[in-house]
């Protein structure tokens, strides 16, 4: 575990007893609104911790892609699977070139309405009468 993320876990360890500390204060002051306001945050704060654990366990285990690819021959002499960069850059590709076709596309579609329509400068506004 990084310095960051033991410095954000204390943090939050200590949010959580603030926020429990002060809601058995409240209750024993006899301010409910103000203990439910406490327990709210309390619940805020673990709520945000179980976020960030799922997520940095989801991002750290491997992905389905990688699972099922089969491992490179022992045969060869080098990596026989395409890396995940170049996955990526092939997908971002293939993204791009939809776009363009799409863009292409709504292009041809102006075009051919704006042939089908007349041309709106040759209608003139009528002049008042002075």
């Amino acid at each position: 575990m990084t310095r960051r993320a033991k410095l954000w876990r204390a943090g939050a360890v200590f949010f959580g007893i603030v926020n429990l500390a002060g809601m058995g204060f409240a209750l024993a002051m006899d301010e409910t609104m103000h203990a439910m306001a406490h327990a709210f945050l309390l619940f805020v704060g673990l709520g945000a911790y179980l976020l960030w654990k799922t997520v940095t366990t989801w991002a750290a285990a491997p992905s389905a892609d990688q699972l099922t690819q089969a491992p490179p021959l022992p045969s060869s002499g080098r990596d026989s699977t395409p890396k995940l960069g170049d996955q990526r850059i092939e997908y971002l590709q293939r993204s791009i070139d939809a776009l363009a076709l799409e863009v292409e596309r709504m292009g041809e579609a102006q075009r051919f309405k704006d042939k089908l329509h007349p041309e709106r400068d040759e209608i003139t506004p009528r002049k008042k009468d002075q």
